[in-house]
């Protein structure tokens, strides 16, 4: 596949650069839009729908923000090269990154799974994850000239969960996004990189298309005790408190953002 950029070869004006995989659609969508609303200059990464991640893009520069789109399969090593390089290209350093990007698989018991979907469920799920912090870390590391920064992964409820009869292996996939994050942790600490993890609970978003169930959410919205699902720019406000200064003593932290469920 080949990469795709939309940039004006700009560098940030504000020295907050925020890289989100996966921010074409809900709660990345949602995550770029207001990290440019408090000051990042924010990288769209996205896979198929470059209409959506140029949308996203519009409305951060419509507000007076600063974006571009970049196509890259964040499972593919070469492709996770490239989408970092057009970051240092574009902006300069990056400060945040926000591993979003995360796939689900249409709901089925674990003895009707084919290999071929645990790969690509673990793929997307787990080995990009692992190889854009590795970037990250590569550019934020004081060890490495850097001037620290702050991650944020993506997990589920469903790592603690289980998910059974579902989905267990993207449960099992977030469950090994849990121990990443706290073990990146204690890793870069004193290097100047705060990692740490949201696990969203239910929420709207598209993803629950991919399991051929668009209405899970309100089917099992009783098991919930808020009784509702969240929104996406729910989560993102998580998100974004994570990155900042606000949380300077939070590192290797699980938040759950599930609605007490």
């Amino acid at each position: 596949m080949q990469a795709e950029k939309e940039s004006d070869g700009k560098n940030s004006l504000s020295g907050k650069t925020l890289l989100v995989t996966g921010g074409s659609r809900g709660i990345g969508a949602a995550t770029a839009m207001l990290a440019a609303q408090q000051g990042y200059s924010v990288c769209v990464n996205f896979l198929s729908d470059a209409t959506a991640a140029t949308e996203v893009v519009s409305q951060i520069e419509q507000q007076g923000g600063e974006a571009f789109a970049f196509r890259a399969d964040i499972s593919r090593e070469p492709q996770v090269n490239r989408l970092f390089a057009a970051v240092d290209e574009t902006f300069g350093p990056i400060t945040a990154l926000v591993n979003n990007a995360g796939i689900l698989d249409r709901r089925m018991r674990l003895e009707a799974m084919e290999q071929t979907r645990l790969e690509r469920v673990f793929a997307v799920n787990i080995i990009g994850s692992f190889l854009c912090a590795r970037e990250a870390v590569k550019r934020m590391s004081t060890r490495n000239g850097g001037g620290g920064g702050s991650i944020v992964n993506l997990s589920s409820s469903a790592a603690r969960l289980g998910s059974p009869d579902e989905f267990v292996d993207y449960a099992a996939s977030k469950g090994a996004i849990d121990t990443f994050t706290i073990g990146l942790a204690r890793e870069v600490a004193a290097e100047g990189i705060r990692v740490n993890a949201v696990r969203p609970g239910l929420v709207h978003t598209d993803m629950h298309v991919s399991s051929g169930e668009p209405g899970r959410v309100e089917r099992i919205r009783g098991t919930i005790p808020m009784q509702r699902g969240a929104q996406p720019e729910e989560v993102a406000r998580s998100i974004l408190w994570l990155l900042s200064d606000e949380a300077s003593y939070a590192t290797g932290s699980l938040l759950d953002v599930a609605g007490g469920r």
